[in-house]
């Protein structure tokens, strides 16, 4: 039988908690202070490549520093910190682009000036605590209001508030609804293009036929009835157009066999070996399932006509009430997202439904195409 109350041991654990992470805030001074001056250095040296270089190393591991104390404040409060930070394009100069330009970046800075002075005082104290150097007991128990203490002054710089928050999500509510907005009348001028062009033209000439026909059977029967297998020719291309324009709309695949089924269907149809990984086990929304779907035609139409790969893979899972996938190929690389409309559409596609897309295609390959939608 203990000792102590079931009470005493859960708080004596919670202060040898706290003490711990106020030992690893002490051990990590170190590398955050490195990790500053290197900043601040490659900040004053962007002007040339040696700048540049260094900031794009550099950024990550503060990244990771950071995330590491974000996490640590959140156990101390009881509740998880997120990361909040702007999603990243793929690539190496624009990642450092968009890294250099969040907000959070900024706040990451200026909290690892407070970590390096004010922080670790509080910190060290906590350790000296333990250590004995103030012997008397009421000490000991005020290292878990210490840490809690520095853990609050943490959170509020590492994390945003809710009105902060609600502010990033309204603009990038309006921002993702102006870019589908726009998708979408693109895509209804294709549509009306694509009929005008193609059935509408050959309904058109398959009625003119069949006018000339009537006017000739009683007069020259074999030319009425050539005209006659001339728009019965035409109405099956007719049909056959109208069946592509139903397809881009909404495949009947996928209406058939779900997301796993089309998408089989699709690396199928490459003229490459696909490799799948495929983990949906059961049916999504049926807007998802189509941003996704052509989300991969889009990716794998790149990969046979532009990237001169011998080997593509597809990656599909749907797990923790997000779908992630990713589309790579082993080719020449060098994809540029902004240029051209069809990785612009699906990324507009994804927005709609707060998805997030990134291409990393370094010079040389290989290229991926990953992305994320949230989907209960």
């Amino acid at each position: 039988m203990s000792r102590w109350p079931e009470h005493d041991v859960a708080a004596r654990a919670g202060r040898w908690e706290a003490t711990g992470y106020a030992a690893l805030h002490v051990l990590l001074l170190a590398p955050l202070v490195v990790v500053l001056v290197l900043t601040l250095v490659s900040a004053a040296l962007v002007v040339v490549w040696v700048g540049v270089l260094l900031l794009a190393g550099v950024l990550p591991v503060m990244r990771v520093l950071v995330g590491w104390h974000r996490t640590m404040s959140g156990r101390m409060l009881g509740a998880p910190a997120t990361a909040p930070y702007l999603p990243l394009p793929g690539g190496p100069i624009a990642n450092l682009q968009v890294r250099a330009a969040d907000p959070m970046t900024w706040r990451d800075l200026l909290w690892i000036l407070w970590a390096v002075t004010l922080g670790f005082v509080v910190s060290l104290l906590a350790v000296v605590l333990l250590l004995g150097v103030v012997t008397w007991p009421v000490w000991w128990y005020g290292v878990g209001p210490l840490m809690r203490a520095r853990a609050c002054v943490d959170r509020a710089l590492l994390t945003v508030g809710r009105t902060e928050h609600l502010e990033r999500r309204v603009q990038a509510l309006t921002e993702s609804r102006a870019v589908v907005v726009d998708h979408s009348a693109a895509e209804l001028r294709r549509i009306e293009r694509d009929l005008h062009d193609g059935p509408q033209a050959r309904l058109a000439a398959v009625s003119l036929s069949l006018g000339l026909a009537d006017d000739l059977f009683e007069t020259d029967p074999d030319a009425a009835r050539r005209l006659v297998n001339d728009a019965r020719s035409t109405s099956s291309t007719a049909l056959g157009e109208l069946r592509d324009v139903v397809r881009g709309i909404h495949p009947p695949v996928l209406a058939d066999r779900g997301l796993t089924g089309a998408v089989s269907a699709l690396a199928l149809d490459m003229a490459l070996p696909v490799e799948l990984a495929l983990d949906v086990p059961r049916r999504l929304p049926a807007p998802v399932e189509s941003a996704v779907y052509f989300t991969v035609a889009e990716c794998l139409a790149n990969a046979g006509k532009h990237a001169g790969a011998d080997q593509t893979w597809i990656s599909l899972r749907h797990a923790d009430g997000v779908l992630r996938g990713e589309v790579g190929d082993d080719g020449r690389g060098g994809a540029d997202p902004t240029s051209g409309s069809g990785l612009q559409g699906v990324a507009a596609r994804l927005a709609a439904f707060d998805g997030i897309l990134s291409v990393s295609s370094p010079a040389g390959g290989p290229t991926v195409v990953s992305w994320e939608v949230p989907c209960g």
